[in-house]
């Protein structure tokens, strides 16, 4: 799958562990990894590189900003870590200054006609918000990986509780990449089947599975210092949708120009392909998931609006 892919903060564990599910998925034919710890950096992608007999895939190189020239994927995945008990949201203020930095570099770099900026950092959709709306690219150029992780979560949560192979589980976490996630648990279906009609099903483990990806991030940082693994192959999924052109239908973080959710950045059905995401896909909601949807866009709106009132 040819195309360039660089990643910003890819010395890092999210970054690097996204390089390798990216090598390992033979997604892009060029990774250049940048960070401002360049040693660390340079490292990963000697290590990458030794695993090429392998794996086969991309070639790994390492730079300054002018290195990402050309790419068709910009990942960003810099940024302060999260502390334990600390919300997504609350990174906002830690993190807001280095991501407008990262912006800015990136804004002067020429890249691909097509580039796309996947943002990872978090807290996500607020900083999917800033970059869309101060990159001076257009708006669909910008994706937020979103509840693309949460998503992945529940489902392989929800299989490992079931038995079942988690692949084969359809099910969707919307809104916000944070506390007001909104599973859609009335369309659950496994291998076309409503949940509730596999064997061996109990009543409450959805919700049950739900809850513990409510609190998968904050546990992985409590056990390990924090995630990287999945993160990197939901970063794999978005990124084989935009280089294969797929238009896979993907639940990652946009900002509209229109309608019900003007003004926010959240997750919602996405077709993404070349050059950013396409169309926002309709996916039925109960009235309960529909409100529920509502306030994760209003609580999302009130942090912008606390980021923009203190910039």
């Amino acid at each position: 799958m040819r195309g360039k892919i660089s990643i910003i903060g890819g010395g890092g564990r999210v970054g690097s562990n996204a390089a390798y599910a990216l090598q390992l998925g033979g997604i892009g034919d060029e990774i250049v990894l940048v960070d401002v710890d360049m040693e660390a950096a340079r490292g990963e992608a000697l290590d990458l590189t030794h695993g090429r007999a392998a794996a086969g895939g991309p070639r790994f190189a390492t730079g300054e900003y002018d290195a990402i020239a050309g790419s068709d994927v910009v990942v960003v995945t810099a940024g302060l870590r999260r502390r334990p008990e600390e919300s997504r949201l609350e990174l906002i203020e830690r993190n807001a200054a280095i991501f407008g930095e990262i912006v800015r570099s990136v804004r002067g770099v020429e890249l691909g006609p097509e580039a796309v900026l996947l943002v990872v950092t978090n807290p996500v959709d607020v900083l999917t918000y800033v970059a869309a709306t101060e990159l001076g690219w257009p708006r669909k150029q910008t994706i937020g990986l979103g509840t693309m992780l949460d998503t992945l979560r529940f489902r392989s949560l929800l299989g490992e509780e079931l038995g079942v192979d988690p692949s084969l589980i359809d099910g969707l976490i919307l809104g916000e990449h944070g506390d007001s996630m909104v599973p859609v648990l009335s369309q659950l279906r496994y291998d076309g089947m409503p949940i509730a009609e596999v064997p061996g099903y109990r009543d409450g483990a959805a919700e049950e599975a739900f809850r513990a990806t409510q609190g998968a991030g904050a546990e992985c940082l409590r056990l390990k210092g924090g995630a990287g693994y999945a993160v990197g192959l939901a970063v794999r999924e978005v990124a084989a949708a935009i280089l294969g052109d797929t238009g896979a239908v993907l639940p990652v973080s946009t900002v509209d120009e229109s309608g019900e959710f003007e003004g926010v950045a959240l997750s919602r059905p996405t077709k993404v392909g070349r050059g950013g995401w396409r169309e926002h896909v309709s996916t039925p909601l109960s009235k309960g998931e529909y409100r529920a949807l509502v306030r994760s866009a209003e609580v999302l709106r009130k942090t912008i609006a606390c980021l923009r009132a203190g910039a």
